[in-house]
């Protein structure tokens, strides 16, 4: 990412900070409703996931200008992930599910601009995370 992508993804992050069960349940209704089967991959209460989503991201867009301080954190949650079940095509679909989030709650102001820094965001963790976790 570049810095200006940076900025943009904690701008537009900011918006979805101040309602994380808003955006946690808008996340995993989207990710639930496209994708049935991976319901069996959460233990947890929908508002509890989507409650530690939105920390986690929260803690990513913090340090995106020093990304290596969640290096450890993030490949530690990939290795959970795949004891959970989940494939490196699920990334996929949690993507989508994020940008179909980030259009409900951000509306117009998920410019074109926003909509790439977003997916070059996603697509760097995604990247870091499956590397760490299917070696």
């Amino acid at each position: 990412m570049n810095t200006e992508q940076r900025e943009v993804v904690q701008t537009t992050f900011a918006r979805l900070v101040v309602m994380p069960e808003v955006a946690g349940a808008l996340f995993y209704e989207r990710l639930l409703a496209k994708n049935p089967s991976f319901r069996s991959l959460f233990n947890n209460s929908m508002r509890i996931q989507g409650l530690k989503l939105m920390s986690m991201l929260a803690m990513v867009v913090s340090n995106l200008p020093e990304p290596d301080q969640v290096s450890t954190t993030l490949r530690d949650l990939a290795v959970r992930h795949v004891q959970y079940g989940v494939k490196i095509a699920d990334y996929d679909a949690m993507r989508e599910a994020l940008l179909w989030t980030l259009e409900q709650v951000l509306g117009e102001d998920l410019t074109p601009a926003a909509r790439e820094a977003w997916t070059v965001c996603y697509n760097e963790l995604a990247s870091e995370m499956t590397a760490a976790a299917y070696v």
